[in-house]
C-alpha cells in the first residue's frame, strides 16, 4: 500500500511528463509495482503513456463506456497492461471501475462508428460468449494507497459519481518492450525503459488490428485527427496530396467516449449494439 497524499496534487498536472516531482517516475519504476507487471509481461518493461485521472466530485458526472484499452492505442502484441494507483478510495458510489472478468478472451472489439473511433465497445456480444461470466461485472475498489491491474483487452467501464467526492487515481500504462506502437500518440514517457533492456526487437502477434481514425474530442480537448502521430508514415508529399478525411458522422459524435443515460454496469448492456 502507497501513501498518495504524500504526492502532492499541486504537482499531479506535470505528472504527464514525469519533468517536475521526481515522486511519479519513482512510483512509476518502484518495486512495488514493477515486481506485479514483469509477473505478467516478463522483464523487459516500458512505460508507454501515464495520466492523472479524476472523476469529478460533481453528482452524475464522469461515467465512461464499456471499452477496452488495446482499440486507443494498437500494438504488435498485446502485452500491455494498466496499472491505477488510487488516490481516494474507490466505491461503487463514486464511480469506481467495473470489469468483465476473463474478457480479454475476446481479442480487440470493434469501437468505431461509420469508420470513427468513439472509444465505446460497439459489438454486441452473444450469449454464448458471456454465459460463463457471472451475471454482473465485478466492482474494483481499492481504497486510497491501493492498486488494480487490468489486461489491456479486458473490457471495463465506470458509472458516474453520485458521491459529492472525488475519484482520483495515477494510471501507469505499461507494455512489454517488443511491443511496438502502431497507431495512437506519442508522449513524451512512451518508450521510457523501467525493467530491463529493449534489444531492439518487435514481437507480432499473428492478427489483424483495426486501427483507431479518430477525431477532435468535444470541447477541443484534443488535436488528433486520423490515425495519430505514432503511424508517422505518410510523407509530408503524400499527406498534402491524399483527399481528405471525410467529415465526421453526428452518430459518431454522439456515441464518443460517453455513457448513456441509464446504462449502468451490466452485462445486458453488451448484448445489444451500442
Amino acid at each position: 500500500t502507497f501513501h498518495p497524499l504524500s504526492f502532492s496534487i499541486k504537482y499531479a498536472l506535470y505528472f504527464l511528463y514525469f519533468e517536475n516531482d521526481l515522486s511519479f517516475r519513482d512510483l512509476a519504476r518502484s518495486p512495488e509495482l514493477i515486481s506485479k507487471v514483469t509477473s505478467l509481461l516478463g522483464k523487459n518493461i516500458q512505460i508507454h503513456h501515464s495520466k492523472l485521472v479524476m472523476k469529478p466530485m460533481f453528482e452524475d458526472r464522469g461515467g465512461i463506456c464499456w471499452h477496452q484499452d488495446f482499440p486507443f492505442f494498437p500494438h504488435t502484441n498485446t502485452s500491455l497492461v494498466a496499472i491505477m494507483v488510487m488516490l481516494d478510495d474507490a466505491t461503487p458510489e463514486n464511480g469506481c471501475m467495473y470489469v468483465v472478468p476473463g474478457s480479454h478472451k475476446l481479442g480487440p472489439l470493434d469501437h468505431h462508428v461509420d469508420g470513427w473511433f468513439t472509444g465505446c465497445n460497439q459489438e454486441p456480444l452473444p450469449d454464448n460468449d458471456l454465459s460463463h461470466y457471472s451475471s454482473d461485472p465485478i466492482a474494483v475498489t481499492p481504497t486510497a494507497g491501493g492498486i488494480s491491474i487490468h489486461h489491456c483487452l479486458t473490457l471495463h467501464m465506470s458509472p458516474p459519481n453520485l458521491s459529492g467526492r472525488s475519484r482520483r487515481g495515477l494510471v501507469f500504462q505499461y507494455r512489454s518492450s517488443d511491443a511496438h506502437a502502431l497507431a495512437g500518440s506519442l508522449v513524451p514517457e512512451c518508450g521510457w525503459q523501467v525493467s530491463g533492456s529493449y534489444d531492439g526487437k518487435v514481437r507480432c502477434e499473428e492478427a489483424i488490428w483495426k486501427l483507431p481514425k479518430k477525431f477532435l474530442r468535444k470541447g477541443g480537448g484534443g488535436t488528433e485527427i486520423g490515425y495519430g502521430d505514432v503511424w508517422n508514415q505518410i510523407g509530408t508529399g503524400a499527406k498534402a496530396w491524399n483527399p481528405p478525411f471525410e467529415a465526421v458522422s453526428e452518430k459518431a459524435k454522439q456515441t464518443q467516449f460517453h455513457l448513456k443515460p441509464g446504462k449502468t454496469a451490466k452485462l445486458d448492456d453488451l448484448k445489444e449494439k451500442s
